[in-house]
C-alpha cells in the first residue's frame, strides 16, 4: 500500500506511541522512611527529603487539627456540622454528604480516618476555620511547629493541587504526632470498620491491618500523581515502628513493601529503648473566619488572692494541769460506787400486753403464700460492655501473662474488669471485658501513653 497519507499518519501514530509510553509506564517517585517510634531514630531512609504529592496522609494533619480542637473546646464531638456545597461536590472517596445537611463532628472524623472521605475531611476544616484556605494555613502554621519543615499544605483532603507538596521523613514526623499526642484517639486508625452517622465505612488499610502482625495504624493515600502511599505503625511487645512510603504500584506492592521496611525497622531497633515523646504541636493562634473557637488573649500578671476572712480574737489557751495517775483512779472508784449506791434493787418489769392486743400474724390470711419472697437486685453495671485488646500472641501462656502485668499496672482503671483470652486461628487475644466506653476509652489512652498496644472493643 503505497498511499502517501497513510504513511504519514502510520509514522505520525509510531511516534506518538513511542512519546506517550515512557510516561504511560513511569510509577510515581518511590520514597520511604523507618523509623523507631519511642525515639525518633531513622532506622532506614530513601529519598526521605525529596518533596512528592501525599495524597490521603493529608488527612492526618486535618484530623491531628481536630483532636487538638475538641481538647480545647473548639467544638465538640457531638456538635452538628451543616455541609457547605465545595464539602459536598468533593470527588471520591467520599461519604456521600450533601449540601445542606447537617451530620455530627465526630462522625466527620470516622469517615475521615478509617473510609479516606474527602468530602467529610474538607467539612472538617470548613467547620473548624471557616473556609479551606484559613484551614490550610492552620495545617501550614501546626506543621512548621512540628518540624516538618518541607511540607506544604493546600487543602484538607489531599488531592492534587499545584504546591500541595510533603516528603516521607515529614510525614513520618507527622504519623508519630498522632500517636503520641492522641492516644485516646488513635485507636480510630485501627477500627477495620465503623458508624459513620449516615451509613458504616470500612478501612481503606483493612488488608494490612489484618496481614501484618501488630500493625494498627494509621492513614492510606492514592491519587495518581502520588502513586500509592502509605503510614503505618505496627507494635511488638515493647517496640514500636513507623514507616512511611510514597510511589507504590499499586495496594499489594505497596504494602508488601511496607512489611519488608517494618521487618527491617524491628530487626534494628534495640528491644527496650527510652520512650521520648515529640513535644505536642502549640495550638494555631491565627484568625478564623465564622468557626467556634476558643482564644487566650493574654496571661494573668498577677494572682488576685482574696484578703483572709477576719475571725475573733481567740480566747488564751487555758493552762495545762498534769494530774497524777492514782488522783484519777481513785476519783473513778469514787463515782462507780455512787453510782452502784444510787442504783435501785431491781429493773423495773414493764406491764403485760393487754389481752385484747390482736397481732399482725393473726390478721393473715390463710391463703398467705408459705414461701419467701424473692427480691432481685437492680443491675448497676452501667453499661459494663465495652472491653480493650492489649495485644494478639502466639500462645495462650503468653496473652495471660501479658492481661496480669497489665493488670497489676492499671488497677484504677481496670478495677471490676473480666481478663479474657481469645482463641482465633490468628493467634490468642488478651482482652479486658466489662468496663464502661469512658473507662475503656481511658484504660486505653493510659495505656498507649505508656507505649502499650490497645484498642476498644465496642459491645457485641
Amino acid at each position: 500500500m503505497n498511499n502517501p497519507v497513510f504513511s504519514r499518519l502510520l509514522i505520525l501514530s509510531v511516534m506518538l506511541f513511542a512519546a506517550l509510553a515512557p510516561i504511560a509506564g513511569r510509577a510515581a517517585p518511590y520514597a520511604a522512611m523507618v523509623m523507631d517510634a519511642r525515639t525518633g531514630e531513622v532506622l532506614h531512609s530513601r529519598n526521605a527529603d525529596t518533596q512528592l504529592h501525599p495524597a490521603s496522609l493529608t488527612k492526618m494533619m486535618t484530623l491531628y487539627i481536630a483532636f487538638q480542637a475538641v481538647e480545647r473546646g473548639e467544638i465538640g464531638l457531638d456538635d452538628l456540622v451543616r455541609i457547605t456545597p465545595l464539602a459536598a461536590n468533593e470527588p471520591p472517596s467520599k461519604l456521600g454528604l450533601r449540601a445542606g445537611q447537617q451530620i455530627r463532628f465526630r462522625y466527620l472524623i470516622r469517615a475521615a480516618a478509617i473510609k479516606s472521605a474527602n468530602d467529610a475531611a474538607t467539612a472538617i476544616g470548613i467547620a473548624l476555620e471557616g473556609n479551606e484556605a484559613a484551614f490550610a494555613r492552620r495545617m501550614n502554621a501546626t506543621a512548621r511547629a512540628m518540624g516538618m519543615t518541607r511540607t506544604t499544605f493546600r487543602n484538607a483532603h489531599g488531592l492534587t493541587e499545584a504546591g500541595h507538596m510533603s516528603t516521607a521523613r515529614d510525614m513520618t514526623i507527622l504519623g508519630r504526632h498522632v500517636i503520641y499526642d492522641f492516644p485516646q484517639y488513635y485507636n480510630l486508625f485501627s477500627r477495620i470498620e465503623a458508624d459513620a452517622g449516615v451509613r458504616r465505612v470500612a478501612h481503606t488499610n483493612r488488608r494490612f491491618l489484618r496481614d501484618y502482625r501488630g500493625a494498627d495504624g494509621i492513614k492510606t493515600g492514592y491519587t495518581r500523581a502520588a502513586g500509592f502511599n502509605l503510614t503505618a505503625s505496627a507494635e511488638r511487645g515493647q517496640e514500636r515502628i513507623i514507616v512511611t512510603m510514597f510511589g507504590g504500584s499499586s495496594t499489594s506492592a505497596r504494602n508488601a513493601r511496607v512489611a519488608e521496611l517494618m521487618d527491617m525497622g524491628f530487626a534494628r531497633a534495640p528491644s527496650r529503648a527510652r520512650l521520648a515523646r515529640p513535644a505536642p504541636a502549640p495550638a494555631f493562634a491565627g484568625g478564623t473566619s465564622g468557626a467556634r473557637n476558643v482564644r487566650v488573649s493574654g496571661l494573668v500578671s498577677r494572682s488576685l488572692r482574696p484578703r483572709l476572712r477576719p475571725t475573733p480574737e481567740a480566747a488564751p489557751a487555758e493552762e495545762l494541769i498534769l494530774v497524777d495517775a492514782d488522783v484519777i483512779e481513785n476519783a473513778l472508784t469514787e463515782v462507780l460506787q455512787t453510782a452502784t449506791a444510787q442504783a435501785p434493787a431491781s429493773a423495773p418489769v414493764p406491764p403485760s400486753r393487754p389481752d385484747d392486743v390482736v397481732l399482725a400474724a393473726a390478721k393473715a390470711p390463710a391463703t398467705a403464700p408459705s414461701e419467701p419472697e424473692v427480691i432481685t437486685r437492680i443491675s448497676t453495671s452501667g453499661g459494663r460492655h465495652w472491653g480493650i485488646n492489649v495485644g494478639r500472641y502466639s500462645s495462650r501462656y503468653q496473652a495471660e501473662r501479658v492481661l496480669l502485668r497489665v493488670a497489676l499496672n492499671e488497677m484504677s482503671t481496670l478495677d471490676g474488669s473480666l481478663r479474657r483470652v481469645l482463641q482465633s486461628p490468628r493467634g490468642f487475644d488478651a482482652n479486658f471485658m466489662g468496663l464502661t466506653r469512658d473507662g475503656a476509652e481511658l484504660a486505653c489512652a493510659r495505656l498507649q501513653a505508656r507505649g502499650t498496644s490497645c484498642f476498644m472493643i465496642g459491645p457485641s
